[in-house]
């Protein structure tokens, strides 16, 4: 059987987690920092990392942190040749929002001090939030998990105005967009991080992440053939 390969596009210093799900559920992971556009791949991951650039979505900076232009470029240009390709992709946290701003969506660039109590960790703590997501009707996170899921959360930033083609698909306690799927691309987004709930950092307070990546490698063998 053909191994896939995923192209992973990731923050310096934070490929472990992501490898480790992908080789959990059976991919070949390849990519880093800042990869090119590699269309001999399989499918595209978008993983979490620091706030973008507010003007790739014109707004003035009012909160975004800790930004790396050459990661939002390569990101961006990621995102468009693999949808232009058709191939599935997978965002997660940062790959979420650099999903919804590819395809002309905005963010809210900090959820405030109520907001950051629910999905940022504490000041001195490294835990992720952890907090249950309703799904909609019908939606992959629904087909996977039904009408609610307990997730994890490590953010302060979120999908304002959804990119063009994208629906929303799950929302937190308080109404943060919490997963968005396309309508006619093999792409799904989530804001929080399957990979530090699956496999080998499977967690007993968090649902299962690992189907997440199951169902992302099996879009990928669809399209692969």
């Amino acid at each position: 059987m053909h191994t896939l390969r995923i192209l992973a596009s990731t923050s310096k210093g934070q490929w472990v987690s992501y490898q480790q799900a992908l080789r959990g559920a059976g991919a070949l992971p390849v990519g880093g920092y800042c990869p090119a556009p590699d269309l001999t791949c399989d499918g595209l991951l978008l993983a979490g990392g620091d706030d973008m650039d507010p003007s790739f979505f014109g707004q003035p900076n009012l909160g975004s942190k800790d930004i790396d232009l050459d990661r939002d470029r390569a990101e961006l240009a990621l995102a468009k040749a693999f949808a232009d390709a058709g191939k599935p992709i997978l965002g997660i946290c940062r790959g979420h929002q650099v999903l919804n701003v590819a395809f002309g969506g905005t963010l809210i660039q900090d959820l405030g001090p109520v907001g950051n109590l629910f999905h940022r960790p504490s000041p001195g703590c490294h835990w992720d939030k952890i907090h249950p997501i309703r799904t909609l009707p019908g939606s992959i996170l629904d087909t996977l998990y039904g009408p609610t899921l307990v997730t994890n959360s490590s953010h302060h930033q979120a999908v304002d105005r959804l990119g063009d083609g994208f629906t929303a698909t799950a929302w937190s306690e308080s109404g943060v967009v919490e997963a968005m799927e396309h309508a006619s691309l093999p792409i799904l987004a989530v804001q929080f991080h399957p990979e530090r709930m699956s496999y080998a950092l499977r967690r007993p307070d968090a649902n299962d992440g690992a189907k997440l990546f199951e169902w992302f490698l099996a879009r990928c063998r669809e399209r692969a053939g």
